[in-house]
């Protein structure tokens, strides 16, 4: 079962005297965690927060929320991990939260061959690389999140079906 609430920063310190927090996002783009009106500081969603306003400076969000206007409020709120509900969202078609990817068995398009789990999503920059463990081999394996390679992720059943490029596992021919 998928979670409703999902990881999406984390207050690292605060900024000013005015309650204001240095959040570092933990999503593609942070512009995408500046677009929230309400986050949340627990994973069952049950301490609602809500943002007053939000903006980049330097690969970091500086958040000023609702309920924190000082700056010993802010400093309560270091380490504190925010949440976003998932309901909240609709992604693009082909775009899925890491949460989601982790665990499905991924499965050659062309022989059938289980390659393992899919234990990690690494960002790259260029691609995301997604970190591939087999039990069977007791190996891993590293895929590029790239459309010749990932040809179907089925969140449903729990399945992602890959067609490795020629030489990028020792034997995938």
């Amino acid at each position: 079962m998928r979670k409703r609430f999902l990881e999406i920063g984390k207050i690292t310190n605060v900024h000013g005297l005015h309650g204001e927090l240095k959040v570092y996002p933990w999503c593609d783009d942070a512009a995408f965690l500046c677009s929230f009106e309400e986050l949340y500081l627990d994973k069952n969603g049950s301490q609602a927060v809500t943002v007053e306003n939000a903006r980049i400076q330097q690969n970091m969000i500086i958040m000023k929320l609702k309920e924190c206007s000082t700056r010993e409020q802010a400093e309560a709120m270091k380490n504190k991990i925010l949440y976003m509900d998932r309901e909240e969202v609709e992604l693009e078609e082909g775009c899925y939260f890491i949460q989601d990817l982790i665990g499905l068995k991924v499965v050659d398009a062309d022989t059938g061959r289980v390659w393992g789990i899919l234990r990690d999503v690494m960002q790259t920059g260029a691609n995301d690389v997604y970190q591939i463990w087999s039990d069977e081999d007791k190996k891993e394996y590293l895929a590029p999140a790239i459309p010749d390679v990932i040809l179907n992720t089925d969140l449903e059943h729990g399945v992602m079906t890959i067609r490795p490029l020629k030489g990028l596992f020792e034997d995938a021919d």
